[in-house]
């Protein structure tokens, strides 16, 4: 199969679906909303509706159980021909460094060359319980490079917690476009730095206000300017949660059940209120709120975001009005032009399926015509 040549600065600001965007189920279960739950059959269903529909792009992130995203993304890409597949953020610490480079690899010639890897470093807390440690940000600028020495056909060499191997190649190689490397990030100094010097876009989570997304590519693009690149040739994609003509119960489970996952991780929680300027206070009030006393696991692993409503109802409604989009579909539009103004190129919904952002999506292309 092959698709045209492509090249992010044909984009523009365009619009792209991020799918399954929480937990998933093996099987359909009895749901008063569709995103309360998605299963991996729907999640691949949601990536072929992305493509007719006519979304730029669309994001499969994973879980370490039933979501694996290698498996989803091939899916979809073995479904369609046209919509830009990326990873959501992976930690390369999950796999041997050849593992990865051969999945982009293996995409790339299977499908054409629509495929984006999308590295992050991870949360402290699920890697200890896996018997790792979190990678740092020197560490994910390697990965990068061993990945591109891979790609090219150069033989490397690596000694770290993803294992040991010398002069390592790979026998057969794919000649066309090597996969774009984005890194997920907050886009803070450090992140910002390491995106710059080794990655070719990167990806912001959702949950950020107008401001905080202004601020991160005002970081990014210095980064880049700072080591002699053109920002230009910084890719940058915020995640927007979406809820266009939904019903409310369904756009807070959206909303402040989803800020609620990112409240109970340790240090994720105070990143996002520090980033947003949001009060510290209120999200420390949330984590200890005492339906998560006693967890064995983190709570986002336990409980679905529908399941977090009782604690994300001390979320002010401010704070979701300004980091999410909610609303008619022109109004969706419209809030989401708030973070195209921000600098970014590219925003995916997040949280809502396609099929739910479809008139959002005619009502950005109508306004961007």
């Amino acid at each position: 199969m092959s698709t045209p040549p492509f090249t992010e600065a044909d984009a523009g600001v365009k619009l792209s679906a991020y799918l399954i965007s929480g937990a998933v189920c093996a099987e359909r279960r009895r749901r008063r909303f569709d995103t309360e739950q998605r299963t991996v059959a729907e999640g691949i269903e949601d990536g072929v509706d992305a493509d007719a529909l006519g979304f730029h792009r669309v994001f499969v992130s994973e879980r370490y159980d039933i979501k694996h995203a290698d498996v989803l993304i091939s899916g979809i890409a073995a479904r369609t021909s046209r919509v830009q597949l990326a990873t959501g953020t992976i930690d390369p610490q999950t796999r041997q460094i050849w593992n990865i480079a051969a999945l982009g690899a293996t995409m790339q010639a299977c499908y054409g060359p629509r495929f984006t890897l999308c590295l992050g470093l991870g949360d402290d807390m699920i890697f200890t319980r896996m018997g790792l440690r979190k990678a740092r940000y020197r560490e994910m600028v390697e990965y990068a490079q061993m990945y591109r020495a891979l790609w090219r056909g150069e033989t490397v060499s690596y000694t770290g917690q993803s294992g040991s191997f010398e002069n390592f190649s790979f026998s057969e190689r794919y000649g066309g476009p090597a996969p774009r490397l984005w890194l997920g990030t907050f886009g803070n100094p450090r992140g910002a730095k390491a995106a710059a010097e080794g990655f070719d876009g990167v990806l912001l989570p959702p949950v950020f206000t107008p401001r905080a997304t202004a601020a991160a590519v005002s970081r990014i693009r210095q980064a880049c300017r700072d080591i002699g690149r053109d920002p230009a040739t910084m890719h940058i994609c915020q995640s927007v949660i979406t809820a266009p003509d939904l019903d409310e119960e369904e756009w807070r489970q959206l909303a402040h059940g989803r800020a609620t996952s990112y409240f109970v991780y340790p240090g994720y929680g105070e990143a996002l209120a520090k980033v947003n300027g949001w009060d510290e206070r209120i999200m420390l009030e949330v984590r200890r709120h005492p339906m998560f006393r006693g967890l064995g696991k983190v709570a986002d692993m336990e409980m679905h975001r529908h399941q977090m409503m009782d604690a994300a109802d001390l979320i002010p409604d401010d704070w979701m009005l300004d980091s999410c989009a909610f609303g008619t579909a022109a109004e969706c539009a419209t809030n989401l032009q708030r973070f195209a103004d921000a600098g970014v190129d590219e925003i995916t919904t997040y949280g809502s399926t396609p099929a739910q952002n479809s008139g959002l999506l005619t009502e950005w292309k109508r306004a961007s015509r």
